[in-house]
């Protein structure tokens, strides 16, 4: 499997690809996410979230605002980083989800596993 390049923008995601914008807020990390979340960008959000968790005690919000689909692969790397984030004494909130997402999320439970925002800070 070839693993796609991270994106520095996320104005410069192509059509398959995810973008993960980060940045700094007061508790914790903000990731941007734009494009797809499939088994072939995966890795990438793994990454970014492997990152922002680092710091214990941390709070990482996942905006899906321009997250156009969403896997169960892209679920699967949502679900083991808040395990971790569990463990370690950290959280996951997920923002701005788009309908078909929140779908996803509602049709496996996992909606229930995450504090959903409806802004992002």
């Amino acid at each position: 499997m070839k693993r796609p390049k991270p994106k520095r923008n996320v104005d410069e995601v192509e059509p398959g690809d995810l973008a993960v914008e980060v940045r700094s807020w007061a508790h914790g990390t903000v990731l941007s996410l734009r494009g797809e979340l499939d088994l072939d960008t995966a890795d990438t959000l793994r990454d970014a979230l492997d990152a922002a968790l680092r710091p214990v005690g941390t709070v990482v919000v996942i905006d899906f605002g321009d997250l156009e689909f969403c896997d169960s692969s892209g679920l699967n790397v949502l679900l083991r980083a808040r395990a971790r984030a569990g463990a370690e004494g950290s959280r996951i909130e997920l923002a701005r989800p788009r309908p078909m997402v929140l779908r996803i999320l509602e049709l496996t439970g996992a909606a229930h596993a995450f504090p959903i925002r409806e802004g992002v800070p």
